[in-house]
C-alpha cells in the first residue's frame, strides 16, 4: 500500500468519525422530541427527559442515550486526530469523550418512575431511590458539565487561532447552557431540554467545522 493510499484511508476514517458528531445531536433531540409529543402522560413542564427511559417504551430513550453517547465518543476520537497540537488538543477530545461516556452510563442506568410518570408512579420523588437511579442522577449532569468544559477549551483554541467571533459564541453557548441547567426555579425540565438542545447544536456545528477544515 502506498503512502498516498494510507493517507486517503486515514482521511476517510477521520471524516467518518467526525460525521458521528454531526448526527449525534439532531438524532438525540429528534427522538426525544417525538417521545415528548407522543408518550401518554409525559409533560415536559413537569417531567425531565430522563423519565422517558421508564415505562413500556422506555427502551427507546435508553437506546437514544446510548446511541448519542457512542456517537459522541466516536466524534471525540475524530477530534483527537484533527486537533493534533495546540490549545485544547488534549483536553478538548477528552472532555468530549467524557460527555459521551456519561450519556452511555445515563442510558444504561435508568431513573426511577416519579412525578406521576408513567401511570402509577409516585406523584412526587420516590421515598427509596434505587442504585441505578442514583447513578443516573450523577452521570448525565457530569456529562453535561464535561461538554460545557469542552466548549470553554475549544473557545480558547478558537481565540488562539484568531477566530474571535467563534470563540465568543462558544463561550456564550457554554454560559447559557450552564445557567439553563441549574436545577432551581420554575420550568426546570423545559430549561434543561433547551440547554441540551443548544449544547448539541454547538456540537453539531463544531463537528461540521472540523470536517470542513
Amino acid at each position: 500500500m502506498t503512502t498516498l493510499e494510507t493517507s486517503s484511508r486515514t482521511d476517510t476514517a477521520t471524516r467518518a468519525l467526525l460525521t458521528s458528531g454531526v448526527i449525534a445531536g439532531p438524532l438525540f433531540v429528534a427522538i426525544a422530541t417525538v417521545q415528548i409529543l407522543t408518550r401518554d402522560g409525559f409533560d415536559l413542564r413537569r417531567h425531565p427527559i430522563s423519565l422517558l427511559s421508564v415505562g413500556e417504551y422506555g427502551w427507546i430513550q435508553v437506546a437514544n442515550f446510548v446511541l448519542a453517547g457512542v456517537l459522541s465518543i466516536l466524534f471525540s476520537l475524530g477530534a483527537a486526530r484533527v486537533l493534533s497540537d495546540g490549545p485544547g488538543s488534549r483536553w478538548g477530545p477528552r472532555l468530549l469523550a467524557i460527555f459521551g461516556a456519561g450519556l452511555v452510563i445515563g442510558g444504561i442506568f435508568r431513573a426511577d418512575p416519579a412525578l406521576g410518570f408513567p401511570a402509577g408512579a409516585p406523584e412526587g420523588v420516590p421515598e427509596h431511590i434505587t442504585t441505578h437511579a442514583m447513578i443516573h442522577a450523577f452521570a448525565p449532569p457530569l456529562s453535561f458539565l464535561a461538554l460545557i468544559g469542552a466548549c470553554l477549551v475549544i473557545a480558547r483554541r478558537f481565540a488562539g487561532e484568531g477566530l474571535r467571533q467563534a470563540a465568543l459564541l462558544t463561550r456564550i453557548v457554554a454560559a447559557v447552557c450552564f445557567v439553563l441547567s441549574v436545577p432551581v426555579g420554575p420550568g426546570f425540565s423545559i430549561r434543561l431540554f433547551a440547554a441540551v438542545t443548544l449544547a448539541f447544536a454547538w456540537l453539531t456545528a463544531y463537528a461540521v467545522y472540523l470536517r470542513r477544515h
